[in-house]
């Protein structure tokens, strides 16, 4: 629930561990287990998903939506962007609005 209403923010593995009272080994081993993710890569994907949908609900343009989600450097946003969508943000948006239109 933490990461879900904080993704934006750098992740600290550490107090995250001391929140919920585990150790950080700990900690990852079991979220790991339930998400099969790490929890950075969980919050890797919580602000990609909400930069695509920023992008598609809001009209924002991808360096505006990376920013929002926490994101330092467009580039990297983009790279990482790409590797989970399989596109780069703006061709998985006009593919996306090209398949609403169709269907």
């Amino acid at each position: 629930a933490w990461l879900r209403e904080h993704y934006a923010q750098p992740l600290r593995i550490e107090a995250l561990a001391r929140a919920a009272n585990m150790s950080a080994s700990s900690l990852h081993h079991h979220f790991k287990a339930v998400t099969a993710m790490s929890p950075l890569q969980y919050q890797k994907r919580l602000r990609l998903l909400e930069a695509r949908r920023l992008m598609l609900g809001e009209a924002c343009d991808a360096a505006t939506a990376a920013h929002h989600v926490g994101y330092q450097s467009p580039s990297q946003f983009s790279r990482e962007y790409a590797r989970q969508f399989g596109a780069p943000p703006a061709r998985d948006l006009r593919e996306i609005r090209e398949r609403s239109r169709v269907s």
